[in-house]
C-alpha cells in the first residue's frame, strides 16, 4: 500500500463535494477517478497531491491519511517552468540531478584512483557506478529523446527556449518533465487533452508498463478501458471501488443496482408482513407475547436504504434536418490548407447521409480544414463547393461564437428572437439549463456548460450538414454518450475532427486520415481501419524478411559452384533424399524463425520498452541472436536450393 486515506470530507468553504472518502492506492495499480462534471473529482487529486487540506476538523469519525514511507507524488498541474528563457532541454534535465551527480562522483573517483587504487576507492567506485547504472545514468539521452518524440516534437525542439511555444506545447513539455520523473504516484488530470491519437496510444502502452501507481481523471473511455484496473465513482457526494476498467465498473454497478433493488423491495414486504402481523394482534392478549417479538424483529434489522437513482441527468434534443441536401454535399479538389506553408491538399467528395471523422496527428491541419471549408481562413490554393441545397451549420472547438458579455438566455435568445421565452427555457432545459441557472453570465460557465449552450444553438437550426471540431472536449461521459447517440440518429450528413476514439469509433462510417504528410480516405469506420492497419504492420515484417531472404539467396547462389551434369549424375539417391529431407526441415526452420523475429521486432516497437532499458537490451540482443541464426540457415538453404 503506498497511499490511504480513510472517511475524508472534501470540499471547499459552504461547498462540501464528498464525504467519508476512502480511498487506497497501492504499488502499480492503475485507478480511474469517474463521475459527472462538478462532482469533486479534480479536487481530489488536489487533495491527493497535498494542494489542498481535508475538511475533517469536525468530524466525529475516524479520518486518516497515510503513506509508506514519503513516496513521491507527480501532479501536472504542479509542474511549472521557474524560467521560461532557458531551453526545453535545459528543463528536462533538471530531472536527473541525481544522476548527475553520481557522473561527477565517479569522475572525482576516477581521479583519486589515478593516483592510489586502493581497495576502498574501488567498493565506493564500484557502489557509486551500479547506482549510475540503475537510475538510468547510461540510458537517459535516449528515455529522454524518445518520450519528448512521442510527444510531436522534432529533437531540435529540445534546444529551443520554453517561451517560443504554445500553451498547449509548453503543457506537453510539462507532461513530457512529469513522465521523466517516474514519481511513486502519477496524478493525470485529463491527460488526453493536447495529445492526438498516436500519442494517445504511445501514452496507452507507456502507462500500463509503468511500474508505479497512476491516478486518472479522464473522460476517454477506450483510454480507461485499455489502461485502469481499478475504477472509483463518484456519485451523490460518495466514492465506491469498483474491481476493473470502465466497461466492468459499467456492467458491475448495473447489476450492484439491480440487486440492491431487489434486496430493498424483499426487506420492505418482509417489514409490511409483520407490521400487518403486529396491528391484527396486537390487542390480543394471547399474541402478546408475539407481536413485541415481531415488533423486535422490526427494530434489530439492518435497514437497506432505498436505492438512489443513477445521475444520468443528459441533455436531449431531436437533432433532425429541417429540408434535404442533394446527393452530394461537398467537394474538394486539390484544396490547399494552411496559412502562409500548404499544410495538406485534400481531394474527396463527401455524399448525403455520410459521417466522415478527420483524424490525424496535431498540427497538421485537421481543424484548418474545417475553417477553411466555413470560409473562416481563406484556402492557398484548388478548390471546393458545397453541393444543392446543402445548408451548414459549424461547432468551433474554441467556443469563439459565444459573446460572454452576455447571459446564458440572452446568447441564445439572441440567435433565435423569434421563440417566446417559454420556447427559449423549454430548449435550455434540454440542454441542463434549469431555474436561474439561465440567468448566469457566459464568463462563469464551465468548459462542459459552453458546449452545452454552442450545441443548444447548433441543434436548434436544423441544418442537414453539421461540422464539429472536437465536439467531445469538456464533456463527461453521458454528455459523450448522448451526443453518440444523437448523431448517430442524425439523417443529414455529418463532417467532425476527433482525438476520441471511442467517439470516433461509435459515430463515424468514414475517415479522412492525415497521416506520413498525407491526407487519405478510407470508406470505412474506425474498427475497420485498426485492423487493417495492425495487419499490414506485421504484413510488412514479414516482406521485409522475404526480401532480404532473396537477396541473400540470389547472392549466395551467384557465389556457390554449379555442378555439371557429370558431377551430379554422381550423387547417390540416397544423399539426394537426404537432401531434400534438409532443404525440408531448413525451410520449415526458417519460417519459424522469420515468425519469430516478427513477433519480436513488433514487441520492440512496443511501448513496454520505453521504461524498462534493461528489457530494451535484452531484446535488441535476443533480435540480433535470432537474425544471425537465420542468416545462417538463409546460407545453408541457398546452397541447398
Amino acid at each position: 500500500m503506498v497511499y490511504q486515506m480513510k472517511n475524508a470530507i472534501i470540499g471547499y468553504p459552504g461547498n462540501r463535494l464528498l464525504e467519508g472518502v476512502s480511498l487506497e492506492i497501492k504499488n502499480t495499480e492503475k485507478i480511474a477517478i469517474v463521475g459527472r462534471n462538478g462532482c469533486g473529482k479534480t479536487t481530489l487529486l488536489k487533495v491527493i497531491a497535498g494542494k489542498l487540506e481535508v475538511d475533517n476538523l469536525d468530524s466525529d469519525e475516524e479520518f486518516f491519511i497515510q503513506a509508506d514511507g514519503e513516496p513521491s507524488i507527480g501532479y501536472l498541474e504542479q509542474i511549472s517552468f521557474d524560467k521560461e528563457t532557458i531551453t526545453v532541454k535545459e528543463e528536462l534535465r533538471k530531472v536527473y540531478e541525481r544522476i548527475f551527480t553520481l557522473r561527477d562522483k565517479m569522475e572525482e573517483l576516477t581521479s583519486l584512483m589515478e593516483v592510489e587504487a586502493s581497495e576502498k576507492l574501488l567498493e565506493q567506485y564500484a557502489k557509486v557506478s551500479d547506482q549510475f547504472e540503475r537510475l538510468g545514468g547510461y540510458t537517459y539521452q535516449y528515455e529522454m529523446e524518445q518520450i519528448f518524440t512521442k510527444f510531436g516534437f522534432e529533437l531540435s525542439d529540445l534546444d529551443r527556449q520554453i517561451l517560443t511555444f504554445s500553451g498547449g506545447q509548453k503543457t506537453r513539455i510539462a507532461f513530457v518533465k512529469l513522465l521523466l520523473s517516474k514519481p511513486d504516484i502519477m496524478l493525470l488530470d485529463e491527460p488526453t487533452n493536447h495529445l492526438d491519437m498516436p500519442m494517445i496510444e504511445w501514452l496507452e502502452g507507456y502507462l500500463k508498463k509503468y511500474n508505479h501507481a497512476v491516478v486518472i481523471v479522464s473522460h476517454d473511455r477506450m483510454f480507461l478501458d485499455r489502461i485502469v484496473d481499478v475504477t472509483y465513482e463518484i456519485e451523490h457526494k460518495k466514492m465506491k471501488r469498483y474491481p476493473g476498467n470502465y466497461t466492468a465498473f459499467l456492467e458491475r454497478k448495473r447489476l450492484d443496482y439491480e440487486k440492491l433493488c431487489k434486496d430493498y423491495e424483499a426487506q420492505q414486504k418482509e417489514i409490511e408482513r409483520l407490521t400487518i402481523f403486529i396491528e391484527k394482534w396486537k390487542n390480543t392478549p394471547t399474541k402478546v407475547s408475539m407481536t413485541r417479538s415481531k415488533q423486535m424483529q422490526i427494530e434489530h434489522m439492518v435497514k437497506i436504504p432505498k436505492p438512489m437513482r443513477f445521475d444520468t441527468r443528459a441533455m436531449h434534443a431531436k437533432l433532425q434536418p429541417n429540408k434535404e441536401s442533394g446527393k452530394e454535399v461537398l467537394k474538394m479538389k486539390e484544396l490547399e490548407i494552411g496559412y502562409e506553408a500548404v499544410l495538406a491538399r485534400v481531394s474527396m467528395e463527401l455524399k448525403k447521409g455520410q459521417k466522415l471523422a478527420v483524424i490525424g496527428e496535431n498540427g497538421k491541419g485537421k481543424s484548418t480544414l474545417l475553417k477553411s471549408i466555413v470560409g473562416q481562413i481563406g484556402v492557398l490554393g484548388g478548390m471546393y463547393k458545397f453541393g444543392r441545397d446543402a445548408d451548414w451549420v459549424y461547432f468551433d472547438q474554441e467556443l469563439l461564437n459565444l459573446d460572454e458579455s452576455k447571459t446564458v438566455i440572452d446568447e441564445f435568445w439572441d440567435a433565435y428572437p423569434s421563440l417566446t421565452q417559454t420556447e427559449v427555457r423549454t430548449i435550455l432545459g434540454n440542454f441542463l439549463f434549469t431555474g436561474d441557472d439561465v440567468f448566469q453570465p457566459l464568463s462563469q460557465l464551465s468548459g462542459g456548460e459552453k458546449v452545452r449552450l454552442s450545441l443548444a444553438k447548433l441543434m436548434k437550426r436544423q441544418a442537414n450538414f453539421i461540422i464539429l471540431d472536437e465536439p467531445t472536449n469538456h464533456l463527461d461521459m453521458i454528455g459523450k454518450e448522448v451526443l453518440e447517440s444523437m448523431l448517430k440518429s442524425y439523417q443529414g450528413t455529418l463532417l467532425f475532427v476527433s482525438h476520441d476514439r471511442y467517439f470516433v469509433r461509435n459515430v463515424a462510417d468514414s475517415l479522412l486520415i492525415f497521416e506520413n504528410g498525407e491526407v487519405n480516405y478510407y470508406p470505412y469506420g474506425y474498427e475497420e481501419y485498426h485492423e487493417k492497419k495492425e495487419k499490414n504492420l506485421l504484413s510488412n515484417t514479414v516482406h521485409l524478411r522475404n526480401e532480404k531472404r532473396d537477396e541473400l539467396s540470389e547472392n549466395t547462389v551467384c557465389e556457390q559452384k554449379i555442378m555439371t551434369g557429370d558431377q551430379q549424375s554422381y550423387l547417390s539417391g540416397k544423399e539426394k533424399a537426404k537432401r531434400e529431407r534438409r532443404l525440408v526441415q531448413v525451410e520449415n526452420e526458417i519460417s519459424v524463425l522469420e515468425e519469430k523475429i516478427s513477433r519480436l521486432k513488433l514487441k520492440f516497437s512496443d511501448t513496454e520498452i520505453a521504461t524498462d532499458y534493461q528489457q530494451l537490451s535484452e531484446l535488441q540482443d535476443n533480435i540480433m541472436k535470432e537474425e544471425q541464426i537465420l542468416n545462417d540457415l538463409l546460407i545453408e538453404w541457398s546452397g541447398l536450393v
